[in-house]
This record gives structure tokens, sequence and C-alpha cells, in this order.
């Protein structure tokens, strides 16, 4: 199962959002989860929950983050395995960035994505064949 776009963890924080400052995040990110043809990684899911469920955000309950992540899963949902942690070392080297950003691209990458929902990253870069595009810039 692939996809177009990836989403980053930033885009699920930011849709579940209740700061005033943040409301325009949280609308962007609401229509970009609203739309079809993007997935996700394991990555981004636990990311997600651990932002969730501890201070200062404790947005949900353990129960609440579990059902959220029960619904992302039936998206196309990219596992961390041998094959993505060597392809995340490379990017990471390649492009001299975390190891976990490049996680993120790595999957995107397994996953088909052209393009990288996030705003970690450099808005516009090409790594090898996914396109960052922060989709919080304004404009």
């Amino acid at each position: 199962m692939g996809a177009d776009a990836f989403i980053d963890t930033n885009v699920l924080l930011y849709s579940i959002s209740t700061s005033q400052e943040e409301a325009g995040k949280r609308d962007t990110a609401r229509q970009l989860l609203t739309g079809t043809g993007w997935g996700l990684s394991v990555q981004v899911l636990q990311e997600f929950y651990v932002n969730v469920v501890r201070p200062p955000i404790c947005a949900m309950t353990h129960s609440d983050a579990v059902a959220a992540i029960q619904q992302l899963l039936r998206r196309p949902t990219v596992a961390t395995d041998a094959a993505l942690v060597l392809d995340a070392l490379r990017l990471a080297d390649r492009y001299r960035i975390s190891y976990w950003d490049a996680a993120i691209i790595a999957a995107a990458r397994n996953l088909g994505a052209g393009t990288l929902y996030s705003e970690d990253l450099s808005h516009g870069q090409d790594y090898d064949g996914v396109r960052v595009v922060n989709p919080f810039l304004p404009r």
C-alpha cells in the first residue's frame, strides 16, 4: 500500500491543538488530514502518542490516544525494519540531518510518497525524491 504524501508528527499534533495561537496551524493540519492519499509511519505514531499523553500537552488520555492511533492505522503505515534503518543512516550521512528526521524521509520513500508534510525539515528540499513541504509557512 502506497501514498502520494507522508504526514509528519507535527501535523497530527497541530490537528488536535486547542491553543488559540495555533488556530491557523490547526486548521491547516485538519485540512491536510481530510485529504486522501497520505500515509505515515510507526515512528510518527509513537511520537504522537508520547507527546499527547505527557505534560505539558496532556491533550489525550491513554485510551483516547490509543483510539486515535487505531484510526490512523487505517492509513498506509510504514513499519521500522532493518532496511529502513539502513536507508535512514545513509540519508542522515548524505544530508547531515538527524537520524530521526532521516528515518521519516526513509519511511516516506518506502511508502512511495513524493511529498513530506513537515515543519521540521527544510521547506522545498528534495531528499532523494521526497520533497519537503512546510504547510504552516505564511502564504
